[in-house]
């Protein structure tokens, strides 16, 4: 398989990285990448020993990573599907719900494997997370909170609702395996019009309810990543910087004997995963399901589903009340969710 990364800026050159190790052990068999900056493809292209080029549509690859600017996947994503190129595309599919299924109908068309770039599906302690929640630990979930905080000039391109939260909106698909049926956001801009810089997010699962909060404008907390689960049983607390592991509390409000209400707290433990490097894992499923001719895990519909909600939520934002959500995919797509 000859592997192509259209896009070399921040993200992009770990994209690179990631395939170049993969090439030396064998899992792809040569790497190629792609950059509108001449002299910064060159440039990775003489670190790494691989081919470059400037031109997307001169690629020449059965595969490959799109990790360009999130207004540019829409064309360079349909472009290459329909060169015969499976593709993996960096968060968010696109910055509209009318690109993002664009881009599916696309793979669907070209019969293409197509996966979104939602790297926390393989965070390993969300993943040990995910495994506590399943095997029933905490119980029956009640309660959800992301906060990812830091300072930081907002970028031009795209603001935390679609740069941040996005990873959340999916963390809460993958952990709760359901869909939110309302929507509530708050947005707010101050040095870039139309680039929200603090956004809060609240999503209703019926008896579950997850919210969401994500600013470039606090600094008071360094850099903050972190996500609180509640259950009727008990709780969990990963920081996600961390990434090995999950803090799970063992404490509850019961009702005890006499009917009274009292707190339970038998304390906390700490679960270990599996110190994998996620974006090296999210490459290398991509890989094995390409070959497969199937899509990964966090296929395109994934991410066409989260960009419609994000739109859904900035909507929500501008009307200044809640949303209901439910059943906005394509009529074709809820015929073939995940």
């Amino acid at each position: 398989m000859r592997y192509g990364i259209v896009g070399t800026g921040y993200w992009g050159k770990n994209h690179v990285r990631v395939a170049t190790e993969l090439r030396d052990a064998g899992v792809v068999d040569e790497v190629v990448i792609c950059d509108v900056d001449g002299q910064r493809a060159a440039d990775l292209a003489s670190t790494y020993d691989v081919a470059y080029t400037t031109r997307h549509d001169r690629l020449d690859a059965d595969a490959a990573s799109v990790a360009t600017p999130s207004p540019t996947h829409e064309d360079i994503a349909t472009d290459l599907l329909r060169s015969g190129t499976d593709l993996l595309v960096e968060k968010p599919l696109a910055l509209s719900a009318d690109a993002a299924w664009n881009i599916v109908e696309t793979a669907r068309e070209e019969g293409r494997s197509l996966g979104v770039g939602h790297i926390f599906r393989y965070h390993p302690g969300l993943g040990e997370l995910k495994r506590l929640i399943d095997a029933g630990e905490l119980g029956e979930i009640e309660y959800l909170h992301t906060a990812r905080f830091s300072l930081r000039v907002p970028r031009d391109t795209a603001g935390v609702l679609y740069s941040l939260a996005v990873h959340d909106v999916d963390a809460y698909d993958y952990l709760l395996e359901e869909r939110p049926s309302r929507v509530h956001c708050t947005m707010h801009s101050t040095h870039r019009d139309d680039i929200d810089e603090t956004t809060t997010l609240t999503l209703d699962y019926g008896d579950r309810t997850g919210v969401i909060h994500s600013s470039w404008q606090i600094p008071v907390f360094g850099k903050r990543r972190d996500l609180a689960v509640v259950g009727t049983d008990g709780a969990a607390y990963l920081d996600y910087l961390a990434d090995t592991e999950v803090e799970v509390y063992d404490a509850s409000i019961v009702t005890d004997d006499s009917g009274d209400l009292r707190k339970r707290d038998e304390g906390k433990t700490v679960r270990e995963a599996e110190d994998t490097e996620p974006l090296k894992r999210e490459v290398r499923e991509f890989v094995a399901a390409a070959k497969a001719g199937r899509d990964p895990p966090a296929s395109g519909r994934v991410g066409a589903r989260t960009v419609e909600l994000l739109e859904r939520a900035a909507a929500a934002a501008a009307a200044g009340r809640i949303l209901d959500i439910r059943g906005r995919s394509r009529p074709a797509e809820r015929a073939n969710t995940d």
